[in-house]
């Protein structure tokens, strides 16, 4: 996770980043390193339906993986990579997928 926090702060440094994710133990705040321009929030137990990764990822399964067989690790993450650097440079539709009224409300 704090590989993903320190992608994620060289990607947009200048950005706020709110980041809300599950509470699985590897992603305790104090187990983060998390920078100042992002603030994580965690998901209330056993509520997946809030979750607004889980959109994305059925985005992604939808557009990049559908019924595909790939020779190898490799292949499977090259396709996942361009899934996500597709998502990160459409801001716009990764809004639309994940702007929960709730999440949207308290910003």
């Amino acid at each position: 996770m704090n590989l993903l926090l320190t992608e994620v702060f060289q990607r947009h440094p200048d950005e706020f980043i709110l980041m809300i994710y599950d509470q699985a133990p590897s992603r305790s705040k104090s187990a983060l390193e998390i920078p100042e321009q992002i603030f994580v929030e965690t998901l209330p137990p056993y509520c997946p339906q809030l979750n607004p990764v889980e959109h994305i990822w059925d985005e992604l399964r939808e557009k990049y993986f559908p019924n595909l067989i790939f020779d190898d690790m490799a292949q499977l993450e090259k396709t996942l990579i361009e899934g996500l650097l597709y998502f990160e440079a459409q801001p716009d539709i990764v809004q639309s997928i994940t702007g929960f009224d709730w999440i949207v409300r308290n910003i």
